[in-house]
């Protein structure tokens, strides 16, 4: 049976009221019993993702979008053990913030409180429908899920997987829905459903969050797309720097933590830049360089002016030469997202220069944009990673997903 957008939204109301009041070891338990779900439903997730990866194929999805819609049994195993992980985390619900007494005797306090309900709109990411309830369902929210077209087949049987795994715990399945209505005006009108939807995420690419900050009347917690730099100081280590950039760049290309941008210091350019050539030339890797780096890198392309603020999502990167961390730092800050940015450097006046000017989510020394996720930071998975700076910034686990409520002790007290 066909249920409305509106009928989706009394439920996961209606869900969300019983799960805010849920003890921990009960979410722990299902959390660890969806997990066992989805690897006994391996068969079946790979079997509905295979359709979705033919249609993909069939319409030349870009193969960094492929990669990310592609389940393999070793990604629904880490799909379960990001449910495991966030079982094992604590539970921040009822933690209690803050509680001082005022001079008329009351007790005045804050602790934190589940959301409500919240909105996932995303595109072809099916590893985002188990992270995301995971990380609601411990936190007492109800989800409702907005996925793309693309990712339909793989999306409906995690979520009816999760659903089973729920409900034979005694839970209502309601914690977890999704639209399966691929329309935009669909997607318009879920934006719009304040009077059930208590927050909206939305991750993918930049015209799916732009078209969800300009048209959503429900709050927006809004993630971005990652044109991540890597400056190479002059005071490098090269070996080094040689290797994180090939991890940034290549471990996975169609993730928004990887480096799409290098900015050099010209004193290292030509002894540097043949060395990364040579790297990324192992998996074919356009460099789109300025005059300076086209010089040392006789295969590089000249890069044009958009090529500096571009998530390319693809095997190629862009590069430009600078004279100083001053430049580096400005030239990063005009083009950056304000996700991950990383500087190389051996110079330590430098490295805290760079954390403390550049302006982004995540700053890293000597280490790999990669490691910009809910996962790698001890989240247990993340609901996605936000840009921007009201609520919460970087990657966001479980607290991103609490508000809080004060809590008054009174002994009799009245207002005069």
């Amino acid at each position: 049976m066909t249920i409305t957008l509106e009928q989706m939204g009394m439920r996961a109301k209606e869900a969300s009221r019983r799960l805010g009041i849920l003890g921990s070891g009960k979410k722990d338990q299902v959390l660890r019993a969806a997990a066992e779900q989805l690897l006994a439903d391996t068969r079946e997730l790979l079997a509905a993702n295979g359709k979705d990866m033919e249609r993909a194929k069939e319409n030349q999805m870009p193969q960094g979008l492929q990669d990310r819609l592609l389940l393999t049994p070793e990604r629904i195993g880490q799909m379960a053990e990001g449910l495991r992980q966030v079982a094992a985390l604590d539970d921040p619900v009822g933690e209690v913030l803050s509680m001082k007494q005022r001079p008329n005797g009351l007790l005045i306090g804050q602790k934190r409180v589940p959301m409500g309900v919240v909105g996932i709109i995303y595109e072809a990411r099916p590893n985002v429908t188990a992270d995301a309830f995971a990380l609601c369902f411990k936190t007492g929210n109800a989800v409702i899920l907005k996925g793309g077209s693309d990712a339909l087949h793989s999306n409906l049987a995690i979520v009816q997987c999760l659903q089973r795994a729920v409900e034979e715990c005694g839970v209502d399945p309601a914690a977890i829905q999704l639209i399966e209505d691929t329309d935009r005006e669909t997607a318009r009108e879920f934006m719009r459903l304040n009077c059930y939807v208590d927050v909206l995420i939305p991750r993918g690419g930049a015209g799916l969050i732009r078209t969800v900050v300009e048209n959503a009347t429900v709050p927006v917690i809004e993630t971005g797309t990652g044109n991540c730099h890597i400056y190479v100081d002059e005071s490098a280590d090269l070996t080094m720097a040689a290797d994180i950039i090939f991890n940034a760049k290549t471990q996975r290309i169609g993730v928004c933590n990887a480096c799409e941008s290098l900015v050099l210091h010209e004193n290292i350019v030509d002894t540097l830049m043949p060395v990364v050539a040579n790297r990324l030339a192992e998996k074919k890797v356009e460099i789109r360089g300025d005059e300076r780096v086209c010089d040392a890198v006789p295969g590089a392309v000249p890069a044009a002016e958009e090529d500096w603020g571009r998530e390319y999502l693809d095997y190629i990167i862009s590069a430009k030469t600078v004279s100083s961390i001053e430049d580096a730092i400005a030239h990063i800050n005009r083009y950056n997202t304000d996700h991950s940015e990383a500087i190389i450097t051996e110079n330590y006046t430098n490295a805290q220069k760079f954390l403390n000017e550049v302006d982004a989510a995540a700053v890293y020394v000597n280490a790999s944009t990669r490691f910009t996720d809910g996962f790698e930071f001890g989240f247990g998975a993340e609901i996605g990673i936000s840009t921007q700076k009201l609520h919460a910034r970087g990657p966001m686990g479980l607290t991103a997903l609490t508000s809080t409520k004060y809590i008054i002790y009174g002994s009799g007290q009245v207002r005069e």
